[in-house]
């Protein structure tokens, strides 16, 4: 459908993402699964394409084009075929390093954002902790100055790219004070002594590693601490909208794919001597699926637009994430369903695409969490007026 948010120019970089992965990456789906990983080396070959730095200054190793470019190429993304890949690669480029971008000092843009634009090291963000999820103002991992050395202690879990990151950007307690004004950010490299990790093992998302890290008097420069150490809580809540905008461009773009997926199968099967997609009981469930799913992307693109123009836009990509990964899960399911017993399969890619869709509705913020959001504007912050 034609767009007033994608140019011929985001079109013509779709198109370019589109071919590396499917010759690239798609092909090796099965084994990757199987590894419980991803290469390094697709890493590198997506930072040498200019995969990696979509919306990062040319100064840090990006190509400084608009979030469009961005949204197009998470939308990409799934035809990998693995939902794990697509959340390893958002988190190097859309999580892992725009708090450095916007905040951090030059040292830290060049050693870390740069080398991240260029695929030479991977990164994850490290928030979530054993017991606390959402709450981010409640977090236990301490980072306790010494000098000019910050020591940090704690444990976080369920962070992609844990086990194979190079470095991680983590919130931890700076100081005494209680809440949201004690929390900072500060980039810790993954080698550093006293840090253990553990790979977990999860329903879906297989060829992407998310781990347990644990942090025992670890010892991190005070330079490497990003803007004010104050300062954590604030960046965090702005980048969030970012890291949901990323979560729905790639709930749509699996859809996609497990629409198209399941029509093609329709296509082929013959039922009673007619294709599957004959029969109108499934042609007006596909019918619904792909309006759902246009309206879906159309409250992801204005939101993405509302970002690009400097606008907070919280509610509108609360919206678009619980949105588009809740339809994401139906999607998914209405797919199995359209291939009957060879859905439920491992053989055929709707086994796989059910199972990571329903990570998408945890991730990134819950489902719950997102109607919270979204209530909370339109209840408590409207007023009587």
């Amino acid at each position: 459908m034609e767009s007033v948010y994608f140019t011929e120019e985001h079109e013509a970089f779709r198109d370019v993402v589109r071919r590396f992965i499917v010759t690239e990456v798609a092909p090796h789906a099965d084994d990757w699964e199987a590894a419980r990983a991803i290469p390094r080396e697709i890493f590198k070959k997506m930072g040498e394409q200019g995969f990696l730095g979509i919306t990062v200054p040319e100064a840090y190793g990006g190509s400084g084009a608009d979030l469009f470019f961005g949204i197009a190429f998470l939308e990409e993304l799934p035809r990998s075929m693995m939902g794990g890949f697509c959340a390893a690669v958002s988190v190097q480029q859309f999580m892992a390093t725009p708090h450095i971008l916007r905040h951090g000092s030059e040292e830290l843009k060049q050693r870390y954002v740069a080398a991240s634009a260029r695929g030479e090291k991977i990164g994850a963000l490290a928030i979530s902790e054993p017991d606390i999820g959402s709450d981010v103002a409640s977090l236990r991992t301490s980072a306790d100055l010494d000098e000019e050395q910050f020591v940090v202690n704690g444990a976080k879990t369920f962070i992609t790219n844990g086990t194979c990151g190079d470095f991680y950007t983590v919130a931890a307690r700076t100081g005494e004070i209680a809440g949201a004004a004690g929390i900072g950010l500060l980039v810790v490299d993954a080698d550093s002594p006293g840090i253990a990790r553990r790979s977990i093992d999860k329903m879906g998302w297989h060829a992407s590693d998310t781990a347990e890290i644990v942090f025992d008097n670890v010892r991190v420069p005070r330079s490497r601490m990003i803007g004010d150490p104050g300062r954590g809580f604030a960046m965090l809540m702005e980048a969030f909208q970012l890291e949901r905008l990323a979560a729905a461009a790639v709930a749509v773009g699996s859809a996609q794919v497990a629409l198209e997926t399941a029509l093609s199968y329709m296509k082929s099967r013959e039922v009673f001597g007619s294709a599957l997609a004959s029969y109108q009981a499934l042609r007006h469930r596909l019918a619904d699926l792909e309006a759902d799913l246009e309206a879906a992307k159309q409250l992801t693109y204005h939101a993405t637009w509302l970002l690009q123009q400097g606008r907070p836009a919280v509610r509108e990509a609360s919206m678009a994430k619980l949105v588009t990964t809740e339809l994401g899960k139906r999607v998914a399911d209405e797919c199995l369903q359209f291939h009957g017993g060879y859905g439920y399969m491992e053989e055929f890619p709707a086994a796989r695409l059910y199972r990571d869709a329903r990570a998408a509705t945890i991730t990134a913020g819950t489902s719950e969490i997102m109607r919270e959001i979204i209530s909370r504007k339109l209840i408590d912050d409207r007023g009587d007026g």
